[in-house]
């Protein structure tokens, strides 16, 4: 007797669904700006927002903000230097877009090693482990 393929569980279903988003709630970008115009660029542009998007500093560090926004949504942006430029990352369960269109709004870190200026803007971060 053939046994028929198992159908993923509800449980597998969500969880797919989760790991979905779990790739969106974190963003970076490499930029030209130093670690302090990073976070006072975020902490402007977010204040700047219109209606449910809008969000203020709550906390700031050397290397941090964190903003709350409607609803108590939380948005973390952060910045390090590294060889390559300023790597910023900003994180939200709900802001991803918004996250998205800041990282967009800065500008890009020079090209390494004679790339082209495109290269330079969708460069992947290289995550320090």
């Amino acid at each position: 007797m053939r046994r028929r393929p198992s159908l993923p569980t509800v449980i597998e279903i969500s969880m797919q669904g989760m790991h979905q988003q779990s790739s969106r709630q974190l963003q970076e970008r490499l930029t030209a700006l130093s670690v302090a115009e990073v976070l006072a660029a975020a902490a402007r542009y977010f204040a700047q927002q219109g209606g449910v998007y809008t969000a203020f500093v709550e906390k700031q560090g050397p290397t941090h903000v964190v903003l709350r926004g409607q609803g108590g949504e939380e948005i973390a942006i952060a910045a390090r230097v590294t060889p390559e430029g300023t790597a910023v990352s900003g994180s939200s369960y709900l802001f991803d877009q918004q996250i998205a269109r800041f990282l967009t709004s800065l500008p890009p870190a020079p090209p390494v090693g004679g790339a082209p200026s495109s290269a330079a803007e969708d460069r992947p971060v290289e995550s320090a482990s």
